[in-house]
């Protein structure tokens, strides 16, 4: 049986690559790690952006808007950093296809990996629904996105799916 291959963000692996050079360590996902099913991608450091850096926003709309050219990704001083966004996301995508990547697991609320929901542009920690950058072009592309508050719900459906098939085979 082949085993999936997914994309997950760096910083969900212990890796400090987090704006502020800190992670967001996701044990769970540490262990898929170490079954050598995850690819770790950082969309921004993949752009071009330095670790530590300014935190970035996006801001007229969300990881579609900017890919359409109707939205700007800022950093906390005004700075547009949409390219480096843009180039990252691109690099993502071109990851997700070299390793034939099943799906991705990218970090909630990020102009880059957030899925569903990201911040809201003003950098006061404010939210809104839609998808970062990279987390939209891999979606546009048919590459399914999840966050890491979905993993319990990525379990039940591969449990699931699982046992379905035993069901299958006793028949």
């Amino acid at each position: 049986m082949v085993k999936k291959v997914y994309l997950v963000s760096a910083c969900l692996l212990g890796l400090p690559t987090r704006y502020d050079g800190d992670h967001n360590c996701c044990p769970p996902l540490r262990r898929l790690c170490r079954r050598g099913r995850v690819v770790p991608v950082c969309p921004e450091q993949l752009g071009g952006l330095s670790t530590p850096r300014r935190p970035s926003e996006i801001r007229g709309g969300d990881g579609r808007a900017v890919l359409r050219g109707r939205a700007a990704v800022v950093d906390d001083t005004g700075q547009e950093v949409t390219a480096q966004f843009l180039r990252g996301a691109l690099a993502a995508l071109r990851l997700a296809q070299l390793c034939r990547a099943d799906g991705a697991i990218l970090k909630s609320g990020s102009p880059s990996c957030g899925s569903g929901s990201i911040r809201d542009g003003s950098f006061t920690g404010g939210r809104r629904s839609g998808d970062g950058v990279a987390a939209a072009l891999l979606k546009g592309c048919g590459i399914p996105v999840y966050s890491e508050t979905e993993l319990p719900r990525i379990r039940a459906l591969r449990r699931r799916r699982s046992s379905s098939r035993k069901r299958r085979w006793r028949r």
